[in-house]
């Protein structure tokens, strides 16, 4: 017997009605803080760990934050998790500060709904994402 949905059924452990993104985004949103672009750069000054999640093409395009940890999205959850065997050494501590970059600040919210399920409490994102860095003229490496 499977433990996935099955046809014509709900999948397991599914109890409301599916959402759509936009509310997907306002609930996760709303447990925890997001940051503006010079408030990002005030905590990677004080420590946090910035995190940028861009794919390559973006990245090459537009260029990179100074000091970010470039982890693509898939990568994610393998690279931060403290406990875990793939995880990057920045990694250290479930108390780790860590503020994620998208490209407009959309993927980074659900990324953090993910760090915060494995643990990583203080993480946060980017309003804006790496687009909201840029137009505060804030650093970037071409």
């Amino acid at each position: 017997m499977s433990d996935g949905p099955r046809d014509g059924a709900e999948p397991v452990g599914i109890d409301e009605l599916p959402t759509g993104i936009d509310e997907l985004l306002e609930r996760v949103r709303a447990g925890f803080v997001r940051v503006g672009p010079q408030e990002a750069a005030t905590a990677a000054a004080d420590g946090a760990l910035l995190v940028d999640i861009r794919y390559a093409e973006l990245r090459e395009r537009d260029g990179l934050i100074p000091g970010a940890l470039v982890v693509e999205r898939n990568e994610l959850e393998w690279r931060l998790d403290p406990r875990g065997s793939h995880r990057a050494p920045q990694a250290v501590s479930h108390d780790l500060r860590i503020v994620v970059v998208c490209n407009e600040g959309y993927a980074s919210s659900l990324a953090v709904a993910s760090l915060r399920q494995l643990g990583l409490h203080r993480a946060t994102d980017l309003i804006g994402g790496f687009q909201a860095w840029r137009a505060a003229g804030l650093p970037v490496e071409v």
